[in-house]
């Protein structure tokens, strides 16, 4: 499985945890609030607030919650402006590192994603420098004891999903961005339980890790998603599933 996959199914499990939740909670106010900001505060109309409320009520996020951060967004209630900005990188052994932030304060932003590079073994690069390794695609990833993979690969297909992935445990189902509510629906309509579904940015390859640098790598990442300026990680590492398991 990608490295994004694997550190996402990892961070979701680990979200259960109420010690994170409030950090958890923040970044996913943080995203409704732009959402509602950039395409009004109707879900309906706006695919990106839908997914963003689509992940709030996935963490069991209060709808009191909810309905505040969308009324910041629109201007019915004060709330902080908060803007989006990107950084690429190199991680470890040449691992492409994207960086999604929604801060207040850039010149704080970016000063601690290069600290956190740099502190883990890699570099901050220019913009577009590994960029073009991603696509943007939807991901649902479901364990391989809990579904029939005839059943899944025909059910996904016939939903209109690009492909479904056998992995080492899991089965990874690929859509395109704009059909990922219609997959998720269907299988949710089946009631197959999955471990994680987003939209994200999917590596076109991947870079092997061991020993020190995938020690580097997690420890990158998990400084990176502690930040409370960044929003999203996507990485092209691809670390055995015992090793990773073993680092978390």
């Amino acid at each position: 499985m990608s490295g994004h996959s694997k550190w996402s199914s990892i961070k979701h499990k680990k979200g259960a945890a109420d010690a994170r939740r409030g950090k958890i909670f923040s970044k996913l106010i943080k995203e409704i609030t732009v959402a509602a900001r950039l395409g009004g505060g109707d879900p309906d109309g706006n695919p990106r607030l839908r997914t963003a409320i689509a992940a709030g009520k996935a963490e069991n996020m209060p709808k009191d919650n909810i309905e505040r951060a969308i009324k910041k967004g629109t201007g019915e209630l004060e709330g902080v402006s908060y803007e989006e900005t990107n950084y690429e990188g190199y991680g470890p052994g040449g691992v492409a590192v994207l960086v999604d932030c929604l801060t207040d304060n850039k010149n704080r932003a970016v000063a601690d994603v290069k600290y956190h590079f740099e502190r883990n073994g890699g570099n901050l690069g220019e913009p577009g420098c590994v960029a073009w390794i991603f696509e943007k695609k939807g991901l649902l990833v479901i364990e391989k004891n809990k579904v029939d993979e005839e059943k899944l690969l025909d059910l996904a297909l016939e939903a209109g999903a690009e492909d479904v992935r056998e992995e080492e445990t899991e089965f990874e189902v690929i859509t395109d961005p704009s059909d990922f509510e219609s997959v998720k629906k269907a299988i949710d309509d089946t009631q197959i339980p999955y471990t994680l579904a987003e939209v994200t940015m999917i590596p076109k390859n991947t870079v092997a890790l061991e020993g020190k640098k995938a020690q580097q790598m997690f420890n990158l990442m998990q400084a990176l998603e502690d930040n409370d300026d960044v929003s999203h990680v996507y990485a092209n590492f691809d670390i055995s599933d015992e090793v990773l398991e073993a680092l978390s």
